[in-house]
């Protein structure tokens, strides 16, 4: 009788929590006995209907809840991801006009070597042309690294035109004392530095 009893109070919590039955009103002491909190279920009449088809409207809110939920918290997730994102697009960005800026900065720098070269190839063709007294005269006024520029342009330009060049005789009619210096870092300084 006894395990009939255990069978029957099986049987019916489990329908009951399969809801076939609704059996939470009539278990709830039993749950209190246990020392657990009966589900609770709005309250009907007797005469009322159970309907199915709230309950499942009730689930499906409660689903519904959940997921706005979760797709409220994979938002969240997704703001916190855009504005790293924005970060790093603005520090891309600041980078490139970094790497603009010193692409600039290294085509002014090699149209200005380049613009040097010129203008030395053309002082050295110009004291060329003239007497030598007269180009020692302006080599004098120069400083150290331009006369040693022109120097090298005319020993090229010479070289390249199958001439003999004129620093030895620009060399030879300077300042001993300066042209001692000069022929000093012209040796110490390679042309691959210049």
């Amino acid at each position: 009788m006894l395990l009939v009893a255990i069978l029957a109070v099986g049987g019916i919590i489990w329908f009951d929590y399969l809801n076939v039955i609704d059996a939470k009103t009539v278990m709830t002491p039993l749950y209190r006995l246990l020392g657990r909190q009966g589900r609770s279920q709005p309250q009907t009449t007797p005469d009322e209907l159970l309907n199915l088809d709230a309950e499942r409207l009730m689930l499906r809110l409660e689903a519904l809840d959940l997921q706005r939920m979760e797709i409220d918290t994979r938002r969240q997730d997704l703001d916190s991801r855009y504005g790293e994102i924005v970060q790093m697009a603005q520090e891309l960005e600041e980078r490139q006009k970094a790497l603009d800026e010193r692409e600039n900065s290294l085509r002014a720098q090699a149209a200005y070597a380049e613009n040097k070269e010129r203008n030395v190839e053309q002082n050295a063709r110009y004291l060329t042309a003239m007497n030598p007294d007269e180009a020692v005269r302006i080599l004098s006024a120069l400083n150290d690294q331009d006369v040693i520029d022109v120097f090298r342009k005319t020993e090229e330009l010479a070289q390249a035109e199958g001439a003999a060049s004129l620093v030895s005789v620009w060399l030879s009619r300077m300042d001993p004392a300066r042209a001692a210096e000069l022929q000093r870092k012209m040796a110490g300084r390679p042309q691959s530095l210049l």
